[in-house]
C-alpha cells in the first residue's frame, strides 16, 4: 500500500463524511430532523413539565398552539386527564414558594391531582 492509495482513502472518507454533514445541516434546516424547528423558527409544540407520580407512571404538561394537554402516560395507553387548557401568560405563572415554606414535590403533585379529580365528579 502506498501512499497515493491512503491519500485517496483519506480524501474519499473526508467527502462522505462532508456530504452526510451537508445532509444533516439541511434536514435540520428543512425540518425533516426529530426535534428539529420547521422553517420559520416557530415551535408549536413542547413539553412545559413532567412529573413523576411513581416508578411507571409520569404526568405530562404538553403545549400545542397556546393549549395545554395533561397527559399521563405509563400504563398500557397514554390517558388524556384534560385537554385544550388555555396556556397562562408569562406573568400568571406561579413563583414557586421559598424552600423553608415548600411541600415536597410529589405531595404538592398528589393534591393537585386530588384536587383535579374532585373538580371532575362536581
Amino acid at each position: 500500500m502506498d501512499f497515493s492509495e491512503i491519500f485517496r482513502f483519506v480524501a474519499a472518507l473526508a467527502f462522505i463524511l462532508g456530504l452526510i454533514g451537508v445532509c444533516a445541516i439541511l434536514a435540520r434546516r428543512f425540518g425533516f430532523a426529530p426535534g428539529a424547528s420547521p422553517v420559520g423558527g416557530q415551535r408549536r409544540l413542547g413539553i412545559v413539565e413532567v412529573k413523576a407520580i411513581d416508578a411507571k407512571h409520569r404526568l405530562l404538561l404538553i403545549r400545542r398552539d397556546g393549549k395545554e394537554h395533561l397527559i399521563l402516560t405509563g400504563g398500557e395507553t397514554p390517558l388524556l386527564i384534560e385537554g385544550g387548557i388555555d396556556a397562562p401568560a408569562p406573568a400568571e405563572i406561579e413563583q414557586p414558594l421559598p424552600a423553608q415554606y415548600a411541600l415536597p414535590g410529589h405531595v404538592v403533585q398528589f393534591q393537585r391531582i386530588v384536587d383535579f379529580i374532585k373538580e371532575r365528579r362536581a
